[in-house]
């Protein structure tokens, strides 16, 4: 092993010992299913803002846009980024506060589909044990394309297996997170969101310098047809342009819609401690995403300059996902002080990776062991065995992950694209209705949730890839069909109760104080 090795490998375990460390102290906090899974609701405001946001960017952010980048131009993920960037806002300005007062007021609800049972008085928790399948489909392949992200990492830098690569780093993830819950997450999101931005900087910076100074990368993209437009795309294996469909512009820009139905994401919103303080928490979120979206757009127009200075090999298909990673091991041959850079450059790629990970583990664990089974589980449990509880469904959780992680061959922007389009579909519609419509009722919100999940499924493996005019991203179609379902059988069936209406009134009065 090469000096560079070791000081990589000496910073990583710095960082992945003081997240086992946070962990630790975290689990001091830890009374009850409560504090697990909502933190007490003791979030200050910066946490708040930068764990949502660390817990949304997973690893496709340091490696799948910037690998869509270098291989196609800055089209499909500058695209992607502006949807996102639209998208985190407005969850921030019209979801956020709102979804907090709610939570609390309707039954102190810790988990988004208790919400949805609570919220509708669905008193056969239909809801809530439809929303909870529906987390456990998405999530444990989400998580599962998280473990194997580190394992490739690890694998590609030490030349160390891959399945004991990808279990090491589940462990450590594990750990932390069985440890310190919630709390514990959110935490550890906050520090691995700082060292995600100290990561971006250093690969822009050394990038650009050894690609030749920025009028090199720039000149080399704009001599590539349709590389540096919007409208245009770049095809790596003709050399050749295509005009960029406006369709394409709705698809991408689409992923946006899916803020509204990431529960890891709303589960911040519902534990921030004071909610007056969302405004600084909004602006704070929204000026590091699109910053950091910006950058990682950029970092693959750079690798593509690096390549055309020789500094780096070409990169094929899902292999342009290791752009940063391949900057990181050039970096670390630089020296000593270089190669602890690059060792802090991989953490961020780590930290991208586990910030997700724990969000939905959790996310995950709580809706089998308190939205699933929690009846059966905690029926006769004191606090101390609720705990049990919890931290054992989560490692359950964690090792069907691994065992889904076994094999490597898959491409992270693909993975999370499904996983997000299956949220966005299932509970963003939902999400929406119950906070802003009051004549929603449960059959409405039941039938948005299915309509929007079965759609997600047919658009993407019937509908893209047998008509090639409606060949555009799954989430816009199935999150039509949602609201268009939820407002038809409202509609059709009885309306609320005057309690739901006059707790939606409650709600709508204290936003307005």
């Amino acid at each position: 092993m090469t000096t560079s090795h070791i000081c990589i490998m000496i910073a990583i375990i710095v960082y992945l010992g003081a997240m086992i460390y946070v962990g630790y102290l975290c689990s001091k906090k830890n009374n009850d299913t409560s504090d697990f899974y909502l933190g007490g609701r003791k979030l200050g405001p910066l946490v708040t803002a930068m764990s949502a946001e660390a817990s949304d960017m997973s690893s496709w952010l340091l490696m799948g846009l910037p690998g869509l980048a270098y291989l196609s131009g800055i089209a499909d993920a500058g695209w992607t980024a502006i949807g996102l960037a639209i998208g985190t806002y407005l969850n921030w300005k019209i979801v956020a506060k709102r979804i907090r007062l709610y939570t609390h007021v309707a039954g102190n609800s810790i988990t988004l589909p208790s919400f949805f049972s609570n919220r509708f008085r669905d008193n056969r928790h239909l809801l809530q044990s439809i929303g909870a399948i529906f987390i456990v489909i998405f999530f444990i392949p989400y998580t599962a394309s998280g473990f194997a992200a580190c394992g490739k990492l690890f694998s590609s830098l030490f030349g160390v297996k891959y399945l004991t690569a990808m279990i090491i780093s589940a462990l450590v993830i594990v750990g932390y997170t069985t440890l310190g819950g919630f709390l514990a997450a959110s935490t550890t999101d906050f520090i691995q969101s700082i060292i995600m931005s100290i990561a971006l900087i250093i690969v822009f910076c050394f990038g650009v310098s050894i690609a030749g100074g920025p009028s090199a990368v720039i000149d080399h993209a704009k001599s590539l047809p349709g590389y540096l437009t919007m409208m245009t795309t770049y095809d790596p294996v003709s050399g050749t342009e295509s005009a960029y469909p406006v369709i394409n512009i709705v698809s991408m820009m689409a992923w946006g819609l899916g803020y509204f139905g990431m529960p890891h994401i709303l589960l911040r919103f519902m534990a921030i401690e004071d909610e007056k303080k969302l405004s600084l928490s909004r602006r704070v979120a929204t000026t590091w995403v699109v910053i950091s979206l910006a950058v990682a757009v950029l970092i693959g127009v750079i690798g593509l300059g690096m390549t055309e200075a020789g500094k780096l090999e070409m990169l094929q298909g899902s292999n342009s996902e290791t752009i940063i990673v391949k900057i990181a091991d050039l970096l670390s041959t630089y020296g000593v002080l270089p190669a602890l850079l690059g060792g802090t450059i991989l953490a961020g790629i780590l930290a991208s990776t586990m910030s997700t990970a724990d969000s939905q583990l959790l996310a995950a664990s709580s809706a089998v062991s308190s939205d699933l089974l929690g009846s059966i589980l905690k029926k006769k449990a004191d606090k101390k065995e609720s705990m049990v509880a919890d931290r054992v469904t989560l490692l359950l959780i964690a090792v069907v992950a691994v065992i889904i992680a076994r094999n490597p061959d898959s491409s992270v922007f693909n993975i999370v694209s499904f996983a997000w389009a299956g949220f966005g579909a299932v509970f963003g519609p939902v999400v929406l209705f119950a906070l802003f419509w009051k004549r929603t009722n449960w059959q409405g919100a039941l039938a948005g949730m299915i309509s929007g999940g079965v759609m997600v499924f047919v658009w993407k493996y019937l509908v893209r890839p047998n008509v090639s005019f409606l060949n555009f991203y799954e989430l816009l179609p199935a999150f039509l069909v949602s609201c268009a379902m939820i407002v038809l059988v409202s509609l059709a069936t009885k309306a609320p109760s005057k309690e739901i209406t006059d707790e939606f009134e409650l709600v709508q009065k204290r936003m307005a104080e």
